[in-house]
């Protein structure tokens, strides 16, 4: 049997990955959930994407799941009279709250935000295009906010704007975000996640508008502000409240600078799988590969590092969007990600070891990894599954064993293809007599060629069949 790859991997669909021959390849090539960036397009594209993903997927006999990302608050410049200005250090430049779209030249732009000039103060580093350009503050002048030219180079419109050391900020949920909830229920996507959030609450609040939709989608929390990492008590909160964070380190390394970024891109991930949720790695992660067929070894490691640092999903955005090679990346990455899990210190961890355990069914869950990292000839791990969360619980603790989750809702197998390690499997269990469950689990395994004779099986369920948060029950067996 081939070697399975645990960590999973999140690809963008857009201009370049907008036919069904390249979804289909990139299926093939092991992407496992596709974004749909909200911050681009229009709702009828992400439509039509997410129900060619959802045709393709199922011709292949592939679980895969989808993932909407809220464009969310995120300041951004007006446009250019000219379509981009070059900027010289040194120079002065001014930031016009005033200023209308399309009115900006070499010495002034507009910004879409209103309440900035009273959020900055002179000495304060902006920047501008993720880090491309930043300016200092020399004065505020009612409106509009007078600058040096600190780092200069081309600026083209609606480029992003950050301070450094953060704390510029709008209203998490834009009117425009909450259309895009109500989009993502028409289209039926597994995750939503939320950009810019500042605390729990904002969580809370896309939790609550995703339900009264009717959406069952699950709510990732993006840390990209500077004063969410620099307050641990927010943070945990957020963490928390949501059902995954994504690490992304665009914006946030904007902010906090790359420097720290590598100590809360480790934190961030540990603190996601202690609290049992799931964890992205986001943001150019083989960015060279936009215009070149093969990724830098720079990359490489990069993608490796968070592989063993525990993420759960390593997050491919421009590289499958808008760039030249998307399934030679998909393929690098899926390559990279297989040799950093070959490291043996991933095949074993020590998560909750030292911890009592307060549910019946979070006991089993470690319970079944440990048994399965300890004795011989195990092949694997078998989850029957309501929720998914035995599943979750089964996937915080290393191990290089698949772990086969059964679940009878398409929704929660759909939603398992994030879990690291965890191999979902559409099956109904329900419809088996009682003492039949366990062999039938089994016998689907065979029929699609995941186990075979000679081999040892774990296996978790509970006792009332169909009843979510009852696994009470470790089985195994032997084929």
């Amino acid at each position: 049997m081939s070697v399975q790859r645990r960590t999973k991997i999140v690809a963008t669909l857009g201009p370049a990955s907008n036919s069904a021959p390249v979804i289909a390849a990139l299926i093939d090539a092991g992407v496992d959930v596709f974004r749909l960036n909200f911050s681009h397009g229009q709702v009828e594209e992400h439509r039509a994407r997410a129900a060619l993903v959802r045709t393709l997927a199922a011709a292949a006999g592939r679980e895969v799941a989808l993932l909407g990302d809220l464009q969310g608050p995120k300041i951004r410049i007006r446009s250019f009279r000219d379509g981009a200005v070059v900027l010289r250090e040194g120079a002065a430049f001014a930031l016009d709250c005033d200023l209308p779209d399309g009115a900006g030249d070499g010495g002034a732009v507009g910004v879409d935000l209103a309440s900035l000039p009273g959020s900055v103060a002179p000495g304060d580093v902006l920047i501008l295009d993720d880090g491309r350009i930043s300016l200092t503050v020399a004065a505020v002048r009612g409106q509009r906010i007078e600058c040096t030219v600190r780092m200069g180079g081309r600026l083209s419109a609606r480029k992003g704007l950050n301070r450094l050391g953060g704390g510029l900020s709008a209203p998490a949920l834009t009117g425009r975000d909450r259309e895009d909830i109500a989009h993502a229920a028409e289209i039926g996507l597994d995750y939503l996640a939320v950009s810019f959030a500042l605390s729990a609450r904002d969580i809370e609040h896309a939790r609550a508008l995703v339900e009264a939709t009717g959406s069952e989608a699950r709510i990732i929390a993006k840390i990209e502000r500077a004063e969410v990492v620099h307050d641990e008590e927010v943070l945990d909160a957020m963490i928390l409240a949501a059902d995954g964070v994504m690490v992304a380190r665009g914006d946030l390394g904007v902010e906090v600078g790359d420097a720290a970024l590598i100590g809360i891109q480790k934190r961030l991930i540990r603190k996601a799988r202690r609290a049992d949720r799931v964890v992205i790695t986001a943001t150019q992660m083989m960015e060279s590969m936009v215009q070149n067929p093969i990724p830098t070894r720079a990359e490489v490691f990069d993608v490796a590092n968070a592989v063993l640092d525990g993420t759960d999903a390593v997050m491919l955005s421009a590289e499958t969007a808008s760039g030249s090679y998307p399934v030679e990346t998909v393929k690098a990455m899926a390559s990279t990600c297989l040799g950093a899990e070959t490291y043996p210190d991933v095949r074993r961890s020590q998560h909750r070891m030292d911890r009592a355990f307060t549910r019946v069914d979070e006991t089993i869950a470690m319970a079944a990894v440990y048994a399965a990292n300890h004795l011989e000839r195990v092949a694997g791990m078998v989850c029957l599954t309501e929720s998914g969360t035995t599943a979750l619980r089964m996937s915080r603790l290393g191990s290089g064993l698949p772990i086969y989750a059964l679940s009878r809702h398409p929704g929660v197998v759909r939603r398992m293809c994030l879990y690291r390690g965890v191999r979902p499997v559409l099956f109904d269990y329900t419809a088996c007599a009682a003492g039949e469950v366990a062999q039938e689990a089994v016998n689907e395994l065979q029929r699609r060629a995941l186990v075979s004779a000679g081999e040892r099986l774990i296996l978790t369920r509970g006792d009332l069949l169909g009843v979510g948060g009852s696994t009470t029950t470790l089985k195994i067996i032997e084929l």
